[in-house]
Protein backbone atom coordinates (compact mmCIF):
# COMPACT_ATOMS: atom_id res chain seq x y z
CA UNK A 1 0.00 0.00 0.00
CA UNK A 2 2.92 2.43 0.73
CA UNK A 3 4.24 1.94 -2.91
CA UNK A 4 0.95 2.35 -4.48
CA UNK A 5 0.71 6.02 -1.53
CA UNK A 6 4.34 7.38 -3.42
CA UNK A 7 3.08 5.94 -6.71
CA UNK A 8 -0.01 7.40 -6.87
CA UNK A 9 1.58 10.68 -5.81
CA UNK A 10 3.79 10.71 -8.77
CA UNK A 11 1.11 9.52 -11.27
CA UNK A 12 -1.10 13.10 -9.96
CA UNK A 13 2.67 15.05 -10.37
CA UNK A 14 3.27 13.68 -14.08
CA UNK A 15 -0.77 14.00 -15.05
CA UNK A 16 -0.66 16.96 -14.01
CA UNK A 17 2.23 18.38 -16.11
CA UNK A 18 0.77 16.87 -19.09
CA UNK A 19 -2.44 18.21 -18.51
CA UNK A 20 -0.13 21.58 -18.05
CA UNK A 21 1.30 21.74 -21.16
CA UNK A 22 -1.58 20.16 -22.87
CA UNK A 23 -3.39 23.59 -22.23
CA UNK A 24 -0.25 25.72 -22.79
CA UNK A 25 -0.12 24.14 -26.62
CA UNK A 26 -3.92 25.00 -27.34
CA UNK A 27 -4.27 28.09 -25.70
CA UNK A 28 -0.77 29.57 -26.72
CA UNK A 29 -2.88 30.36 -30.34
CA UNK A 30 -5.13 32.24 -28.89
CA UNK A 31 -2.60 34.74 -27.36
CA UNK A 32 -0.85 35.14 -31.14
CA UNK A 33 -4.31 35.46 -32.85
CA UNK A 34 -2.99 39.42 -33.60
CA UNK A 35 0.04 38.26 -35.36
CA UNK A 36 -1.30 35.58 -36.89
CA UNK A 37 -4.07 37.52 -38.05
CA UNK A 38 -1.96 40.44 -39.44
CA UNK A 39 0.77 37.64 -41.66
CA UNK A 40 -2.27 36.00 -43.22
CA UNK A 41 -4.52 38.18 -43.79
CA UNK A 42 -7.31 36.85 -42.33
CA UNK A 43 -11.11 37.94 -40.76
CA UNK A 44 -11.87 37.31 -37.33
CA UNK A 45 -14.04 34.23 -38.75
CA UNK A 46 -11.05 32.90 -40.14
CA UNK A 47 -8.88 33.22 -37.22
CA UNK A 48 -12.23 31.65 -34.84
CA UNK A 49 -11.97 28.58 -37.37
CA UNK A 50 -8.47 27.69 -36.31
CA UNK A 51 -9.57 27.60 -32.28
CA UNK A 52 -13.01 25.79 -33.90
CA UNK A 53 -11.51 23.27 -35.91
CA UNK A 54 -9.24 21.81 -32.97
CA UNK A 55 -12.14 21.49 -30.67
CA UNK A 56 -14.28 19.56 -33.92
CA UNK A 57 -12.11 17.13 -34.37
CA UNK A 58 -11.21 16.79 -30.43
CA UNK A 59 -15.04 15.98 -29.56
CA UNK A 60 -15.41 13.72 -32.91
CA UNK A 61 -12.10 11.36 -32.19
CA UNK A 62 -12.98 11.40 -28.54
CA UNK A 63 -15.46 8.53 -28.46
CA UNK A 64 -12.65 6.21 -30.29
CA UNK A 65 -10.51 6.61 -27.63
CA UNK A 66 -12.69 6.28 -24.73
CA UNK A 67 -13.60 3.00 -26.18
CA UNK A 68 -9.91 1.99 -26.56
CA UNK A 69 -9.38 3.82 -23.39
CA UNK A 70 -11.56 0.91 -21.59
CA UNK A 71 -9.74 -1.79 -23.43
CA UNK A 72 -6.00 -1.36 -23.40
CA UNK A 73 -3.52 0.39 -21.27
CA UNK A 74 -4.21 3.89 -20.25
CA UNK A 75 -0.53 5.31 -19.56
CA UNK A 76 0.26 4.53 -23.33
CA UNK A 77 -2.01 6.22 -24.43
CA UNK A 78 -1.67 9.32 -22.52
CA UNK A 79 1.90 9.26 -23.53
CA UNK A 80 1.08 8.37 -27.26
CA UNK A 81 -1.30 11.37 -26.93
CA UNK A 82 1.14 13.92 -25.99
CA UNK A 83 3.79 13.08 -28.54
CA UNK A 84 1.06 13.87 -31.00
CA UNK A 85 -0.61 16.66 -30.10
CA UNK A 86 3.73 18.51 -29.18
CA UNK A 87 4.66 17.44 -32.82
CA UNK A 88 1.43 18.94 -34.31
CA UNK A 89 2.23 22.05 -32.55
CA UNK A 90 5.52 22.08 -33.90
CA UNK A 91 4.20 21.71 -37.60
CA UNK A 92 2.17 24.45 -36.78
CA UNK A 93 5.07 26.50 -37.01
CA UNK A 94 6.34 25.34 -39.95
CA UNK A 95 3.06 26.00 -41.68
CA UNK A 96 3.68 27.86 -44.73
CA UNK A 97 0.01 29.33 -45.47
CA UNK A 98 -3.36 29.46 -43.56
CA UNK A 99 -4.55 25.63 -44.53
CA UNK A 100 -1.88 24.31 -43.26
CA UNK A 101 -1.91 25.65 -39.87
CA UNK A 102 -5.57 24.06 -40.23
CA UNK A 103 -4.47 21.04 -40.70
CA UNK A 104 -1.85 21.11 -37.66
CA UNK A 105 -4.41 22.48 -35.21
CA UNK A 106 -6.74 19.71 -36.04
CA UNK A 107 -4.36 16.96 -35.43
CA UNK A 108 -3.51 18.82 -32.14
CA UNK A 109 -7.44 17.81 -31.21
CA UNK A 110 -6.38 14.05 -32.29
CA UNK A 111 -3.44 14.15 -29.56
CA UNK A 112 -5.39 15.90 -26.68
CA UNK A 113 -8.42 13.65 -27.62
CA UNK A 114 -6.85 10.61 -26.38
CA UNK A 115 -5.30 12.24 -23.03
CA UNK A 116 -8.61 13.69 -21.97
CA UNK A 117 -10.55 10.79 -22.34
CA UNK A 118 -8.44 8.37 -19.89
CA UNK A 119 -6.55 10.99 -17.34
CA UNK A 120 -9.46 11.61 -15.52
CA UNK A 121 -10.48 8.52 -14.44
CA UNK A 122 -6.78 7.00 -14.62
CA UNK A 123 -6.18 9.42 -11.89
CA UNK A 124 -8.67 9.11 -9.52
CA UNK A 125 -8.42 5.71 -9.55
CA UNK A 126 -4.94 5.60 -7.66
CA UNK A 127 -6.62 7.54 -4.77
CA UNK A 128 -9.54 6.22 -2.10
CA UNK A 129 -12.61 7.57 -2.85
CA UNK A 130 -13.22 10.35 -0.34
CA UNK A 131 -9.89 11.96 -1.81
CA UNK A 132 -11.09 11.79 -5.52
CA UNK A 133 -12.39 15.30 -5.63
CA UNK A 134 -9.68 17.11 -3.84
CA UNK A 135 -7.24 15.15 -6.90
CA UNK A 136 -9.61 16.31 -9.42
CA UNK A 137 -9.74 19.45 -8.29
CA UNK A 138 -5.98 19.77 -8.30
CA UNK A 139 -5.96 18.33 -11.73
CA UNK A 140 -8.58 20.85 -12.85
CA UNK A 141 -5.96 23.65 -12.02
CA UNK A 142 -4.20 22.54 -14.94
CA UNK A 143 -6.78 24.50 -16.85
CA UNK A 144 -6.07 27.79 -15.33
CA UNK A 145 -2.38 27.76 -15.18
CA UNK A 146 -1.42 26.01 -18.32
CA UNK A 147 -3.69 28.51 -20.03
CA UNK A 148 -1.81 31.64 -18.32
CA UNK A 149 1.15 29.90 -19.09
CA UNK A 150 0.33 29.61 -22.43
CA UNK A 151 -0.83 33.63 -22.64
CA UNK A 152 1.84 34.81 -20.73
CA UNK A 153 4.42 32.75 -22.91
CA UNK A 154 2.32 32.66 -25.94
CA UNK A 155 2.25 36.93 -25.85
CA UNK A 156 6.05 37.18 -24.85
CA UNK A 157 7.54 34.76 -27.50
CA UNK A 158 5.12 35.96 -30.18
CA UNK A 159 5.96 39.75 -29.17
CA UNK A 160 9.84 39.56 -29.23
CA UNK A 161 10.42 36.57 -31.95
CA UNK A 162 7.06 36.01 -33.96
CA UNK A 163 4.26 33.47 -33.78
CA UNK A 164 6.06 30.69 -35.10
CA UNK A 165 9.11 30.64 -32.76
CA UNK A 166 6.32 30.10 -29.86
CA UNK A 167 4.77 27.20 -31.19
CA UNK A 168 8.37 25.85 -31.72
CA UNK A 169 9.24 26.33 -28.02
CA UNK A 170 6.51 25.39 -26.44
CA UNK A 171 6.32 21.76 -28.16
CA UNK A 172 9.26 20.09 -26.45
CA UNK A 173 8.06 19.70 -23.17
CA UNK A 174 5.07 17.79 -24.24
CA UNK A 175 7.26 15.44 -26.52
CA UNK A 176 9.47 14.82 -23.44
CA UNK A 177 6.88 14.07 -20.89
CA UNK A 178 5.18 11.90 -23.42
CA UNK A 179 8.10 9.39 -23.90
CA UNK A 180 8.69 8.99 -20.08
CA UNK A 181 4.78 8.53 -19.43
CA UNK A 182 5.11 5.14 -21.44
CA UNK A 183 6.61 3.73 -18.93
CA UNK A 184 3.58 4.04 -16.41
CA UNK A 185 1.35 1.57 -14.92
CA UNK A 186 -2.32 0.26 -15.05
CA UNK A 187 -4.06 1.25 -11.54
CA UNK A 188 -4.26 -1.61 -8.96
CA UNK A 189 -8.11 -1.17 -9.70
CA UNK A 190 -8.20 -1.35 -12.81
CA UNK A 191 -5.90 -4.48 -13.02
CA UNK A 192 -8.06 -6.52 -10.70
CA UNK A 193 -11.22 -5.61 -12.45
CA UNK A 194 -9.82 -6.25 -16.29
CA UNK A 195 -13.57 -5.98 -17.19
CA UNK A 196 -14.44 -4.65 -20.64
CA UNK A 197 -18.18 -2.97 -20.68
CA UNK A 198 -20.19 -4.18 -23.34
CA UNK A 199 -22.60 -1.91 -25.68
CA UNK A 200 -25.76 -2.09 -23.20
CA UNK A 201 -23.48 -0.75 -21.15
CA UNK A 202 -22.15 2.29 -22.82
CA UNK A 203 -25.72 3.25 -24.35
CA UNK A 204 -26.56 3.35 -20.36
CA UNK A 205 -24.85 6.64 -20.45
CA UNK A 206 -27.31 8.00 -23.07
CA UNK A 207 -30.29 7.06 -20.08
CA UNK A 208 -28.24 8.35 -17.10
CA UNK A 209 -30.38 11.79 -17.14
CA UNK A 210 -27.32 13.35 -14.07
CA UNK A 211 -24.55 12.46 -16.33
CA UNK A 212 -26.33 14.37 -19.45
CA UNK A 213 -27.06 17.11 -17.29
CA UNK A 214 -23.85 17.42 -15.97
CA UNK A 215 -22.62 17.59 -19.21
CA UNK A 216 -24.99 20.15 -20.76
CA UNK A 217 -24.19 22.42 -17.70
CA UNK A 218 -20.30 22.51 -18.38
CA UNK A 219 -20.95 22.71 -22.19
CA UNK A 220 -22.68 26.40 -21.41
CA UNK A 221 -19.37 26.78 -18.92
CA UNK A 222 -16.61 25.64 -21.71
CA UNK A 223 -19.12 28.07 -24.52
CA UNK A 224 -18.34 30.75 -22.64
CA UNK A 225 -14.74 30.47 -20.85
CA UNK A 226 -13.79 29.74 -24.81
CA UNK A 227 -15.04 32.58 -25.86
CA UNK A 228 -13.18 34.78 -23.38
CA UNK A 229 -10.21 32.39 -24.05
CA UNK A 230 -10.31 33.38 -27.83
CA UNK A 231 -10.67 37.00 -27.36
CA UNK A 232 -10.20 38.51 -24.35
CA UNK A 233 -6.61 39.26 -25.10
CA UNK A 234 -7.85 40.70 -29.01
CA UNK A 235 -10.41 42.95 -26.70
CA UNK A 236 -7.80 44.17 -24.69
CA UNK A 237 -5.59 44.83 -27.62
CA UNK A 238 -8.98 46.86 -29.59
CA UNK A 239 -10.43 48.75 -26.50
CA UNK A 240 -7.33 49.57 -24.64
CA UNK A 241 -4.17 49.51 -27.22
CA UNK A 242 -2.37 47.16 -25.16
CA UNK A 243 0.54 45.27 -27.57
CA UNK A 244 -0.27 41.67 -28.22
CA UNK A 245 2.39 40.68 -24.82
CA UNK A 246 0.70 42.57 -22.47
CA UNK A 247 -2.66 41.60 -23.35
CA UNK A 248 -1.26 37.87 -22.90
CA UNK A 249 0.57 39.05 -20.04
CA UNK A 250 -2.47 40.50 -18.22
CA UNK A 251 -5.25 38.04 -18.93
CA UNK A 252 -2.67 34.92 -18.71
CA UNK A 253 -2.06 36.30 -15.10
CA UNK A 254 -5.43 36.67 -14.38
CA UNK A 255 -6.24 33.35 -15.74
CA UNK A 256 -4.00 32.11 -13.61
CA UNK A 257 -4.68 33.92 -10.26
CA UNK A 258 -8.86 33.69 -11.06
CA UNK A 259 -8.44 29.94 -12.25
CA UNK A 260 -6.45 28.34 -9.42
CA UNK A 261 -8.16 30.72 -6.60
CA UNK A 262 -11.75 29.68 -7.86
CA UNK A 263 -11.08 25.85 -8.22
CA UNK A 264 -9.66 25.77 -5.21
CA UNK A 265 -12.76 27.77 -3.53
CA UNK A 266 -14.92 25.26 -5.17
CA UNK A 267 -13.63 22.18 -4.49
CA UNK A 268 -13.42 23.45 -0.51
CA UNK A 269 -16.94 24.61 -0.86
CA UNK A 270 -18.34 21.31 -1.82
CA UNK A 271 -16.56 19.40 -0.27
CA UNK A 272 -17.78 21.50 3.05
CA UNK A 273 -21.75 21.87 1.27
CA UNK A 274 -21.88 17.92 1.06
CA UNK A 275 -21.81 17.01 4.50
CA UNK A 276 -25.62 19.12 4.60
CA UNK A 277 -26.75 17.78 1.47
CA UNK A 278 -25.79 15.13 -1.62
CA UNK A 279 -26.30 17.98 -4.63
CA UNK A 280 -23.16 19.68 -3.19
CA UNK A 281 -21.73 19.50 -6.52
CA UNK A 282 -24.70 21.11 -8.26
CA UNK A 283 -25.40 23.98 -6.14
CA UNK A 284 -21.55 24.90 -6.19
CA UNK A 285 -22.09 24.94 -10.41
CA UNK A 286 -25.07 27.12 -10.29
CA UNK A 287 -23.40 29.74 -8.03
CA UNK A 288 -20.26 29.19 -10.17
CA UNK A 289 -22.18 29.94 -13.90
CA UNK A 290 -24.03 32.72 -12.51
CA UNK A 291 -22.12 34.64 -10.41
CA UNK A 292 -19.60 34.71 -13.25
CA UNK A 293 -22.02 36.18 -15.53
CA UNK A 294 -22.39 39.91 -13.86
CA UNK A 295 -18.30 40.20 -13.61
CA UNK A 296 -17.58 39.22 -17.43
CA UNK A 297 -20.31 41.51 -18.19
CA UNK A 298 -19.02 44.37 -16.46
CA UNK A 299 -15.29 44.02 -18.09
CA UNK A 300 -16.82 45.06 -21.40
CA UNK A 301 -18.04 47.89 -19.68
CA UNK A 302 -15.58 49.46 -17.38
CA UNK A 303 -14.57 52.56 -18.50
CA UNK A 304 -10.63 51.65 -17.96
CA UNK A 305 -8.36 48.88 -18.29
CA UNK A 306 -7.96 48.43 -14.34
CA UNK A 307 -11.56 48.18 -13.59
CA UNK A 308 -11.85 45.73 -16.81
CA UNK A 309 -9.15 43.50 -15.26
CA UNK A 310 -10.36 43.58 -11.86
CA UNK A 311 -13.89 42.65 -13.45
CA UNK A 312 -12.65 39.61 -15.73
CA UNK A 313 -10.21 38.08 -12.41
CA UNK A 314 -13.54 37.73 -10.76
CA UNK A 315 -15.15 36.65 -13.65
CA UNK A 316 -13.25 33.88 -14.15
CA UNK A 317 -12.48 33.14 -10.40
CA UNK A 318 -16.11 32.04 -9.98
CA UNK A 319 -16.34 30.34 -13.44
CA UNK A 320 -13.68 28.33 -12.70
CA UNK A 321 -15.71 26.92 -9.60
CA UNK A 322 -17.54 24.31 -10.89
CA UNK A 323 -14.27 22.50 -12.65
CA UNK A 324 -13.59 19.60 -9.40
CA UNK A 325 -16.24 18.88 -8.52
CA UNK A 326 -18.25 18.52 -11.46
CA UNK A 327 -15.12 16.10 -12.35
CA UNK A 328 -15.87 14.40 -9.74
CA UNK A 329 -19.45 13.83 -10.08
CA UNK A 330 -19.14 12.33 -13.68
CA UNK A 331 -16.70 9.82 -11.93
CA UNK A 332 -19.34 8.97 -8.71
CA UNK A 333 -22.45 8.83 -11.21
CA UNK A 334 -20.81 6.19 -13.73
CA UNK A 335 -19.62 2.84 -13.31
CA UNK A 336 -15.39 1.82 -13.76
CA UNK A 337 -16.05 -0.05 -16.87
CA UNK A 338 -17.51 2.79 -18.50
CA UNK A 339 -15.77 5.74 -17.13
CA UNK A 340 -13.02 6.20 -19.94
CA UNK A 341 -16.57 6.31 -22.35
CA UNK A 342 -18.19 8.69 -20.03
CA UNK A 343 -15.16 11.26 -20.19
CA UNK A 344 -15.56 11.00 -23.85
CA UNK A 345 -19.03 11.32 -24.26
CA UNK A 346 -18.62 14.51 -21.82
CA UNK A 347 -15.82 15.35 -23.72
CA UNK A 348 -18.08 15.55 -27.24
CA UNK A 349 -21.05 17.39 -25.93
CA UNK A 350 -19.29 20.00 -23.56
CA UNK A 351 -17.05 20.92 -26.78
CA UNK A 352 -19.76 20.64 -29.76
CA UNK A 353 -22.02 22.78 -27.97
CA UNK A 354 -19.64 24.87 -25.81
CA UNK A 355 -15.88 26.10 -27.25
CA UNK A 356 -15.99 23.93 -30.69
CA UNK A 357 -18.43 27.14 -31.50
CA UNK A 358 -17.65 29.70 -29.63
CA UNK A 359 -14.65 31.33 -30.98
CA UNK A 360 -16.28 31.56 -34.62
CA UNK A 361 -20.16 32.20 -33.21
CA UNK A 362 -18.34 35.38 -31.28
CA UNK A 363 -16.21 36.33 -34.26
CA UNK A 364 -18.96 36.46 -36.60
CA UNK A 365 -20.89 38.63 -33.77
CA UNK A 366 -18.25 40.55 -33.89
CA UNK A 367 -17.97 41.17 -37.89
CA UNK A 368 -21.93 41.78 -37.74
CA UNK A 369 -21.52 44.64 -34.78
CA UNK A 370 -18.38 45.53 -35.45
CA UNK A 371 -17.86 44.85 -31.56
CA UNK A 372 -15.94 42.56 -30.03
CA UNK A 373 -17.66 43.59 -26.68
CA UNK A 374 -21.19 42.80 -28.04
CA UNK A 375 -19.81 39.24 -28.48
CA UNK A 376 -18.13 38.61 -25.28
CA UNK A 377 -21.42 40.42 -23.65
CA UNK A 378 -23.47 37.50 -25.59
CA UNK A 379 -21.25 34.70 -24.01
CA UNK A 380 -21.68 35.81 -20.64
CA UNK A 381 -25.48 36.31 -20.64
CA UNK A 382 -25.66 32.53 -21.56
CA UNK A 383 -24.19 31.56 -18.26
CA UNK A 384 -27.22 31.80 -16.51
CA UNK A 385 -28.61 29.08 -18.52
CA UNK A 386 -25.88 26.75 -17.36
CA UNK A 387 -26.59 27.81 -14.11
CA UNK A 388 -30.21 26.92 -14.49
CA UNK A 389 -29.59 23.42 -15.92
CA UNK A 390 -26.75 23.04 -12.38
CA UNK A 391 -30.14 23.31 -10.45
CA UNK A 392 -32.17 20.90 -12.46
CA UNK A 393 -29.21 18.28 -12.59
CA UNK A 394 -28.75 17.74 -8.37
CA UNK A 395 -32.57 17.28 -8.31
CA UNK A 396 -32.39 14.82 -10.45
CA UNK A 397 -28.99 13.23 -8.71
CA UNK A 398 -31.23 13.18 -5.23
CA UNK A 399 -33.93 11.02 -7.06
CA UNK A 400 -31.91 8.94 -8.43
CA UNK A 401 -30.16 8.65 -5.18
CA UNK A 402 -33.44 8.41 -2.84
CA UNK A 403 -34.82 5.52 -5.46
CA UNK A 404 -31.39 3.32 -4.28
CA UNK A 405 -30.02 3.67 -0.61
CA UNK A 406 -31.32 7.39 -0.36
CA UNK A 407 -28.95 10.21 -0.39
CA UNK A 408 -28.09 10.39 3.80
CA UNK A 409 -26.75 6.93 2.97
CA UNK A 410 -24.36 8.06 -0.17
CA UNK A 411 -23.16 10.46 1.76
CA UNK A 412 -21.94 8.67 4.64
CA UNK A 413 -20.45 6.17 2.16
CA UNK A 414 -18.73 8.68 0.19
CA UNK A 415 -17.05 10.51 3.20
CA UNK A 416 -16.11 6.75 4.28
CA UNK A 417 -14.10 6.24 1.42
CA UNK A 418 -16.40 3.41 1.05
Amino acid sequence: MTIFKNYANKVLLFVFLISLFNYIDRQVLFAVFPLIKEELALSDVRLGMLGSAFMIVYMCVAPFTGYIGDRIKRPGIIGVSAIVWSIATLAGGLSGNYGQLLAARSIVGIGEAGYGTVSPSYLAEWFPKDRRARILAIYALAIPVGSAIGYILGGWLGGHFGWREAFYIVAVPGILLGIYFLFFRETPEREAEDKRASLPEYLSLLKNRTFLLICLAESVATFSVGGLAAWMPSFFERTFGLSVAKAGLYFGALTVLGGITGTLAGGWFADRLRKHTCRAYFITGFFSLVLAAPFGIAAVFASSLVWSLAMIFLAEFFVFAYSGPYHAAIVEAVPLEVRSMAFAVEIFIIHALGDAISPVVLGKISDMTSSLGIAIVVSMVYLLAGGAVSLLAGRTWEKQLNSKAGCGSQKQDTQAGA
